[in-house]
C-alpha cells in the first residue's frame, strides 16, 4: 500500500513536470499516465487519547495510541476499490496489532443498484459505518462493540464490525425534488470477522432499510442470521477415565436485529439504537469455548445528542447507554456521559469527555466508578 502510495505521488509529479516541459514544445505523452493510477487518493488519521478511570482495582491513568489508520482509495471505470490498513494497540501497551481491515470493490454504475465485495463493514446498525472520528465518542457504545462485531458477545475477535462477503445496496424512490426516501442493503458473509475463512461452510446474512421522509432522518430496521463455526459446546468424559474429556465442537447458531433511528443535519446529530441477539457466546473476545452462565440472549441501547455551541468550532454532547450481556438487569452495564468537540481545523479536532458507570457484573459495593477520557485526533 505505501509502494503504491508512493508510486501515485511520483507520478503525479512526473506528469506535472511533463506537462510544463511539453506546454514548450507541443502537447504529447501526458495521457501515458494510466488514468486507474491518476485516481489514487493517498489519507489516512490516527487518534491520540489520555484515559483514566478510578474503578476499585483497576485503576488507570496513561496516555495511549488508540488508532492509525493508512488508506488508498481509487477508481477503475464504474469500480470503486480501497485498501486499508490499522494499527492499534488494542492487545495492550508494547503489544501493537498492524492487521488489514478494508480491502473491497464496488461497482456504483447505479446508484439504485451497488454491488461491493471484498472485506468491509457489516450491513448492521446506523453506528456500525460511522467513522471513528466523526461518531464523535471515546468509542463506539457498548451495545454495538458487543453486538456487531467488534469485540464481540460471540468470542470472535475484534473485527471493526466487518466480515468478508458480498453485499447489494441502494437508495430508490424519489420524491419530486429527485431526494431518495428509501435505502436498502442486504449482505452475505463468511460469519467469522475479518481476514478469516469460513470454518463451517455456513454464511451469515445481514440486511438493513430505511426510509428518509423529510431531510436529515433516518427510521430503519435490521435483520441478522448465522453460525460460528468450530466453537467448544461441551466435553464428554468417557469410561472411568474422569481426569481427561474429549471436547466438542460444532456450529453455534446466531440471530440478531437492530431498531434505530437518526437526526443528522446542520451539525445536530441525535441518534437512538436498540440491539437485541440470540444465541449462546463465550463473552471473551478471541475466545471459542462457550460459556452457558451467560445465557442465550443479550441486549442493549442507546441515545445520544450533539449540538453546535459554536457553529463549525465547538460542539455539546451527552449520551446514555445500555448493555446487557445476559438480557437481565443483573447483567447490565450503564453509563451515563458528557463532553465538549472542538475543531481547531476541518481536520484537527480534541474531544473530551467524562463518564459515570454502574456495572452490575461487580461487586454490590463497587457498581460505580468514573472515567475521564480526552482524544486528540487528526485527518491527513
Amino acid at each position: 500500500m505505501l509502494l503504491m502510495a508512493f508510486l501515485a505521488i511520483t507520478v503525479s509529479a512526473e506528469t506535472t513536470t511533463e506537462t510544463e516541459e511539453v506546454q514548450n514544445t507541443s502537447q504529447t505523452s501526458t495521457n501515458d499516465v494510466p488514468a486507474w493510477v491518476k485516481n489514487i487518493k493517498f489519507s489516512g488519521y490516527a487518534m491520540l487519547q489520555y484515559q483514566g478511570q478510578d474503578k476499585e482495582g483497576a485503576k488507570t491513568n496513561t496516555f495511549n495510541l488508540r488508532l492509525a489508520r493508512f488508506i488508498l482509495d481509487g477508481k477503475i471505470g464504474d469500480f470503486d476499490w480501497r485498501a486499508q490498513i490499522q494499527g492499534t494497540n488494542a492487545k495492550g501497551p508494547g503489544e501493537p496489532t498492524v492487521q488489514l481491515v478494508d480491502l473491497y470493490t464496488e461497482w456504483r454504475k447505479y446508484p439504485e443498484f451497488k454491488i461491493r465485495a471484498g472485506q468491509f463493514k457489516r450491513a448492521f446498525t446506523f453506528e456500525n459505518p460511522t467513522h471513528p472520528i466523526t461518531q464523535g465518542w471515546r468509542g463506539y457504545a457498548d451495545v454495538i462493540n458487543r453486538l456487531s462485531g467488534f469485540g464481540d458477545r460471540a468470542g470472535e475477535k475484534s473485527s471493526g464490525g466487518r466480515d468478508i462477503g458480498v453485499q447489494l445496496s441502494g437508495d430508490i424512490l424519489p420524491n419530486a425534488n429527485g431526494r431518495k426516501l428509501l435505502h436498502y442493503q442486504v449482505g452475505v458473509y463468511n460469519g467469522e470477522g475479518i481476514n478469516r475463512s469460513d470454518k463451517n461452510n455456513q454464511k451469515d446474512i445481514i440486511g438493513g432499510m430505511w426510509v428518509m421522509p423529510i431531510q436529515g432522518v433516518r427510521i430503519g430496521a435490521f435483520g441478522w442470521t448465522g453460525s460460528h463455526g468450530d466453537m467448544v459446546i461441551g466435553q464428554v468424559y468417557e469410561g472411568y477415565d474422569f481426569y481427561s474429556a474429549r471436547t466438542i465442537t460444532g456450529n453455534v447458531r446466531l440471530n440478531r436485529y437492530c431498531l434505530s433511528a437518526e437526526y443528522d443535519k446542520n451539525e445536530y446529530t441525535f441518534r437512538a439504537e436498540y440491539l437485541h441477539s440470540q444465541g449462546w457466546g463465550t463473552g471473551v473476545i478471541g475466545s471459542n469455548v462457550i460459556n452457558y452462565e451467560l445465557g442465550d440472549k443479550a441486549d442493549g441501547w442507546y441515545a445520544f445528542g450533539i449540538v453546535p455551541l459554536i457553529k463549525s468550532k465547538l460542539h455539546a454532547k451527552a449520551r446514555y447507554q445500555t448493555y446487557r450481556i445476559s438480557k437481565e438487569w443483573s447483567s447490565s452495564v450503564n453509563q451515563i456521559e458528557c463532553g465538549l468537540n472542538y475543531f481547531f481545523t476541518k481536520n484537527l479536532e480534541m474531544h473530551l469527555e467524562y463518564s459515570h458507570v454502574n456495572d452490575r457484573n461487580l461487586a454490590p459495593d463497587n457498581h460505580n466508578y468514573n472515567l475521564l477520557d480526552v482524544e486528540l485526533d487528526f485527518r491527513f
